[in-house]
């Protein structure tokens, strides 16, 4: 059916709002009020002004950040004792050498400057000797009184201030160039030893290396040699350090790698390292080394031992062994001939490779780490991967050590037999 449509009228009306109830407030509610407005009114200004300190601290905060690269007050001053005292050890051989044996008179302390004096004069270019000497003599015209022409104190002293200034830049400019070319040395060193250890079925490898300075004598090496041949573990030494100890450490690296592609046996490998170190010896530097041929699938080892520290044998059961062979340091005998050793690594037996800078590493006390602390962390190994056990040597390290400088290379090769 159809039905009609009446339109119905919509009406647009206004809700109706109720009326709220004002709070009747007490005199004692009015009072508070008015304080609570007062004391915000004063907190404005102070609430302003603490932004603005912070606004303006913030950037004072993240320079101070960047200058000391986040290192705490205490750091700071136990790295600057550090560097001081490594920067003027040069200066302390010189006195030494030229005072020779300590003689108790009034004119000591005078003849101790005046050896300093000279010795920082004998580091300096000609041209800059010249220049040091003259800024020195406008700081002592100005300290007398002495004046000539129109020189006054104050331009003596503005002379005096400016020439050493003038060569502390060029100081400076020497050791960051110098600086820039060790840190190039530092990452061609880098290149010269294995970054990631060998894949070797049967062998786990790990190894750590940390220079005293920017670059260090201590190498390591592990790589299979030439066919299928065992697998060769060097760790050796080169005494001193810095750069000095770094080429004669890039020149055994070579030849050690030369030598490796023939068919030489170990004797005979280590006999050519020894006319290649006495040939380039200067100073009457030499190497300790141990360099080891293992063949991974019978656990066979040869071992060569020459003046270093013997490493740690860690068997399965917990029984320890040291490698040892009675040869002396490259480098010092050319006709030196170099007897090896045989030993046999069963499966998660533990051999550690180390160079004396563990052993030698000492802490602010002047105690060493020494032999028995090393023994006793190889004595509690599980059967854990051999970079476990190796951060675990080095977090023992570090902890002994504590604040102390670094007084010689570290380096520390861990090898299991899985």
């Amino acid at each position: 059916m159809d039905y009609a449509i009446h339109p119905i009228t919509l009406l647009r009306t206004a809700p109706y709002t109720f009326p709220v109830a004002q709070p009747i407030l007490s005199a004692e509610d009015s009072r508070q009020v008015d304080v609570h407005s007062f004391l915000d009114t004063l907190k404005r200004p102070w609430r302003s002004a603490t932004r603005s300190i912070r606004r303006a601290v913030m950037p004072l905060q993240e320079s101070w950040y960047r200058l000391t690269a986040g290192m705490e007050v205490n750091e700071l001053w136990t790295q600057f004792k550090i560097e001081a005292g490594e920067s003027s050890r040069l200066y302390r051989q010189d006195v030494k050498a030229h005072a020779g044996s300590p003689v108790r008179s009034w004119t000591r302390p005078f003849r101790v400057v005046g050896y300093l004096f000279t010795s920082v004069l004998h580091k300096l270019s000609p041209a800059r000797r010249v220049f040091f000497l003259i800024t020195v003599a406008f700081a002592l015209m100005a300290v007398l009184h002495i004046h000539y022409f129109i020189l006054t104190q104050g331009l003596e002293f503005l002379l005096a201030f400016g020439g050493l200034l003038i060569l502390l830049a060029l100081v400076l400019g020497d050791h960051v160039s110098m600086q820039r070319d060790i840190e190039i040395a530092r990452e061609i060193q880098r290149w010269l030893v294995p970054r990631r250890p060998p894949n070797v079925p049967g062998i786990d490898v790990a190894f750590s290396t940390r220079p005293a300075k920017t670059v260090g004598g201590d190498y390591y090496d592990a790589f299979l040699r030439a066919g299928d041949g065992p697998l060769l573990l060097a760790v050796a030494d080169v005494s001193g350090k810095s750069v000095p100890a770094a080429m004669m450490m890039a020149t055994f690296q070579a030849t050690l790698r030369a030598l490796a592609n023939s068919t030489n046996s170990l004797s005979e490998l280590v006999a050519g390292l020894n006319l290649q170190v006495c040939t380039h010896s200067q100073n009457g530097r030499f190497t300790t080394a141990f360099i080891a041929e293992l063949n991974p699938a019978t656990g066979q080892l040869a071992f060569l031992c020459a003046g270093h520290n013997p490493p740690i044998l860690r068997r399965a059961n917990g029984a320890i062994e040291r490698l040892k062979s009675d040869n002396i340091p490259l480098g010092i005998e050319l006709g030196e001939k170099y007897a090896t050793g045989h030993t046999h690594l069963e499966p998660q037996d533990l051999l550690i490779i180390y160079t004396d800078g563990i052993t030698e590493a000492r802490d602010e006390d002047s105690s060493a780490f020494g032999d028995a602390r090393l023994l006793a962390i190889a004595q509690n190994t599980n059967a854990e991967r051999s970079a476990m056990t190796l951060s675990n040597i080095m977090r023992n390290l570090d902890d002994f050590v504590g604040a102390a400088p670094q007084h010689d290379d570290i380096t520390c090769m861990v090898i299991r037999r899985t």
